[in-house]
């Protein structure tokens, strides 16, 4: 696909945190006019690795990062760059990992009487922009028996959708399921349900096909070995060689054992980043892993001074927020800011790129039969 602005599939995204499902959307064929996230160390994230990188160049002429509420967002008059190719029932997808505390079997899954529940909100945006087709990502505690009353109202409101003043229709939702990240590369237990719709003047006869598992299974030491053994390669030598060749050969067998348990971000009311409650720092244990907290990452591979702590402890080495990120499924150079604690969130409430960028293609595929079928017509 070229980045000619007719040949573009272009996107929204909300909720879109330090960029997990971004990244994957950009890889399927997707161009963002607009990235909307209230958290501001997440959106500088964005903003700094789209000014960075050349594959995101279309991006640094046309997308809007907007830090804000969405609750806020308009798409009438909150772009900037994008307000020129932005036209209602002309965006190609719009996206969302909406907040799943509501949902999750972390919390007390008050669904829609959270205050967190930002559904209706992408329920409106779908309405307002009328986009070709809608993806909403969130746990799959959503998929649990108590909420199918709510999944049914969802859906209704989608379906029954009135055609807007320029007669453009509701949606047919085509599917709404689990996906387990470890089927597609990931190397973390982490399911997720994924809502996709299609308007239906877009889909008349075509058929979606949601994206079967695309890649063999990632254990945590196929994932982190290079990491962990640049973290270890200055005490190979000196008075901690013992303990450093100790700790990375009883990490090498527990990690060689799994996928790692579902990365967890946290909250901005509890504490500092660690790697969630207590059943999974016993799973990160079990493979080697410290859970307690989060370690300082190496600088040009200089030791941190906290090696004690973060390398040397009795439950194993901690995880540094780069070693998370490859266990979220980040490309390796995505860069995070602010401080180790607001980084960490932004790593562990993501969206894994690939599993982003399988459910992206399948969602392209039908866009891009649909394209093909109208120009027929002309």
């Amino acid at each position: 696909m070229t980045d000619t602005d007719q040949d573009c599939y272009t996107s929204i995204e909300i909720c879109a945190g330090a960029g997990g499902q971004a990244i994957g959307l950009h890889a399927a064929g997707f161009r963002h006019l607009a990235l909307v996230e209230i958290d501001k160390h997440a959106a500088a994230t964005l903003t700094s690795n789209i000014a960075a990188r050349s594959e995101w160049k279309w991006e640094r002429q046309h997308c809007d990062v907007l830090c804000m509420d969405v609750v806020n967002f308009d798409p009438k008059g909150s772009l900037e760059k994008s307000k020129e190719l932005y036209r209602k029932g002309e965006v190609d997808l719009l996206a969302g990992g909406v907040p799943c505390p509501p949902f999750s079997h972390a919390g007390k899954q008050l669904g829609e009487d959270d205050e967190r529940d930002l559904f209706p909100r992408i329920l409106k945006l779908a309405q307002d922009i009328r986009p070709r087709a809608v993806m909403i990502e969130n746990v799959r505690g959503l998929m649990d028996a108590k909420f199918d009353g709510y999944r049914e109202r969802i859906k209704a409101q989608l379906e029954d959708m009135e055609p807007d003043e320029d007669g453009l229709p509701g949606y047919e939702v085509v599917g709404w399921n689990v996906y387990e990240a470890e089927q597609f590369g990931v190397p973390q237990l982490r399911p997720r349900s994924i809502l996709v719709a299609f308007r239906r003047d877009v889909l008349k006869d075509l058929k979606y096909e949601r994206p079967a598992p695309s890649a063999e299974r990632v254990t945590v030491y196929d994932a982190l070995k290079e990491t962990m053994q640049a973290r270890l390669k200055p005490f190979k030598q000196g008075a901690h060689a013992a303990t450093a060749r100790r700790v990375y050969e009883t990490w090498e067998v527990a990690a060689r054992k799994d996928v790692a348990p579902t990365l967890v971000g946290g909250s901005k009311k509890h504490g500092g980043a660690d790697l969630g409650p207590s059943r999974a720092k016993k799973a990160w244990k079990a493979l080697g892993v410290s859970g307690m907290g989060v370690a300082n990452a190496p600088v040009n591979g200089e030791p941190t001074g906290t090696e004690d702590r973060d390398l040397f402890g009795d439950d194993g080495p901690m995880l540094t927020v780069p070693q998370a990120a490859i266990i979220q499924g980040f490309p390796r150079d995505w860069k995070f800011t602010g401080g180790k604690t607001a980084q960490y969130r932004q790593v562990g409430n993501a969206f894994p790129p690939p599993v982003a960028q399988a459910i992206g293609k399948s969602i392209i595929e039908v866009l891009k039969a649909h394209r093909e079928r109208d120009s027929r017509k002309c």
